[in-house]
């Protein structure tokens, strides 16, 4: 498993890739992308969330856990098909380094929209038949999804629990008659999807053939607002109104005092083990078709989440309480096989999380960037790293180095500038270094990182919605040649790469 080898990549969600059209998807930016991973010598390219964005764009509020995002299916292949004609752009066009996604949302679905109505006027047989035998395999999560979203449409985007009630309740007889009156929306989003699942496997199959494996990520909790949970309000903590009795977050901690109330309905981890996790089951087999390898968010909410009362404004007034354990893993495990998961247990971490992780099998994260407030026997020091572990300069959640450093006390700065041997202009480069050069098998460097790029390219704030969260974006002239020169010669001579990069 490439999480076991002596190995580094990139960190980059696909909505921050180049391209034309407004958001990065999968089309060429994606495939060139991995071919410049394979050129500096990375083997793995970690992404967020690849499902639908929900409230403040953010991926880990999706209307699916089984859904890939719209905004993902690249317009090319469609075009290259026939079903889609070369589109206009909007008037002044889309910014390249920031997804403005007020513009973008409505404008890729009328693409989408116009993509569908062509591939029912011109598609081929054969095309015709992978779609329906695509939506007769997946139909376990897919039906649900596209009545959903079809449903969704039909009530002006107002929450399912809003809904007329033989809907909220799902009588059957009031189903089937939806499903009769919706049937062409339903099969607009199974085609949107069935795009996203065959754009997805073919950019896979492009990173295996460069040597580049793609590493997913799970959000633990899902939306309230989701297919999800109008499909089995029986597996969260809902009252007889389907509203959340108790909610996800984190007490409070230095970050932040009131702790963060994140809203999510927690799941009746009784009712998922009565069936053996099947739900879950499904979901992880979901990941692994899209994904070589993921991490799982919130690791530490399987040993234990923090349960707060959904009347309470903030987090402070939560308790712990225990997750479903080794149990879960190893009912998904007889199910599936090994998983090759990460843990993401940064945080709060207590002794029962590691226990559980170790016993899982799983690797763990360390993130440079906290390494400093201390002293030397920091667990995230490089000298402290054991080698079942993935470690980062920073996350999609962190400041970028350069912003970490142009903002961090006087005494942090000293202790890095001494540890890392660096100065402002070269931090970033001397974190990746000391990461490379760490007996830590996995790397991983934001792109952002790699690049030097300064606070306002952060991909997101925790605690905040809205504003520029999720929307950065590169081009191609911010990358250059000498970046990729640089990190490959860093990977190579850490023996994460091939060693003809150092050019010697």
């Amino acid at each position: 498993m490439i999480l076991d080898q002596r190995t580094a990549g990139v960190l980059l969600h696909i909505t921050s890739l180049p391209g034309p059209h407004g958001i990065g998807d999968f089309g060429p930016g994606a495939h060139h992308f991995v071919d410049w991973l394979a050129s500096t010598g990375q083997r793995v390219w970690q992404v967020l969330p690849t499902t639908p964005i929900g409230p403040g764009h953010s991926p880990y509020q999706s209307v699916s856990a089984f859904a890939g995002s719209p905004l993902m299916v690249a317009l090319e292949p469609l075009i290259e098909r026939g079903w889609l004609a070369p589109p206009a752009l909007p008037p002044g066009g889309f910014d390249p380094r920031r997804v403005d996604f007020e513009r973008v949302i409505p404008w890729r679905e009328q693409q989408l929209r116009a993509a569908e109505a062509g591939f029912r006027a011109s598609a081929s047989r054969a095309d015709e038949q992978a779609l329906r035998d695509w939506c007769a395999a997946e139909a376990a999560w897919l039906d649900d999804y596209g009545l959903f979203m079809a449903l969704e449409r039909a009530h002006g985007g107002a929450p399912w629990w809003q809904w007329s009630a033989p809907l909220v309740q799902r009588d059957a007889a009031a189903l089937q008659r939806a499903r009769v009156q919706h049937a062409d929306e339903i099969g607009f989003w199974r085609f949107v999807q069935w795009c996203f699942s065959v754009q997805c496997s073919a950019l896979r199959a492009h990173a295996r053939a460069r040597g580049v494996a793609i590493m997913g990520d799970l959000p633990i909790f899902i939306a309230q607002h989701s297919a999800d949970c109008w499909a089995r309000p029986d597996l969260y903590k809902l009252d007889a109104r389907f509203q959340p009795t108790v909610v996800a977050g984190v007490p409070p901690d230095q970050f932040s005092v009131d702790g963060q109330r994140w809203g999510n309905p927690l799941y009746r981890w009784d009712r998922m083990a009565a069936d053996g996790y099947a739900w879950w089951t499904a979901r992880l087999k979901r990941a692994l078709d899209l994904a070589d390898v993921f991490r799982i968010d919130h690791f530490r909410g399987f040993a234990a989440h923090w349960e707060v009362p959904a009347t309470s404004p903030t987090a402070r007034q939560g308790r712990w309480v225990a997750g479903p354990g080794r149990a879960l893993f190893a009912a998904i495990e007889h199910a599936l096989g090994p998983l090759p998961i990460v843990a993401e247990d940064l945080g709060l971490i207590t002794p029962d999380v590691i226990e559980l992780r170790r016993a899982c099998g799983f690797s763990g994260m360390k993130v440079l960037q906290f390494a400093f407030a201390e002293d030397a026997t920091h667990e995230y020091l490089p000298h402290n790293f054991e080698p079942a572990t993935v470690v980062y300069t920073g996350t999609h959640d962190t400041d970028t180095v350069r912003g970490w450093w142009d903002h961090a006390s006087a005494r942090e700065r000293a202790f890095a500038g001494t540890y890392l041997a660096c100065s402002t202009h070269d931090v970033h480069w001397a974190m990746i270094r000391a990461l490379c050069n760490s007996v830590a098998n996995t790397v991983i460097v934001p792109l952002q990182d790699v690049l030097g790029l300064p606070r306002a390219s952060r991909m997101n704030l925790p605690g905040t919605m809205g504003g520029d969260n999720w929307a950065w974006r590169f081009d191609w002239p911010m990358v250059g040649t000498e970046t990729g020169r640089v990190l490959g010669v860093i990977t190579a001579a850490s023996g994460r790469g091939p060693f003809g990069l150092l050019g010697a």
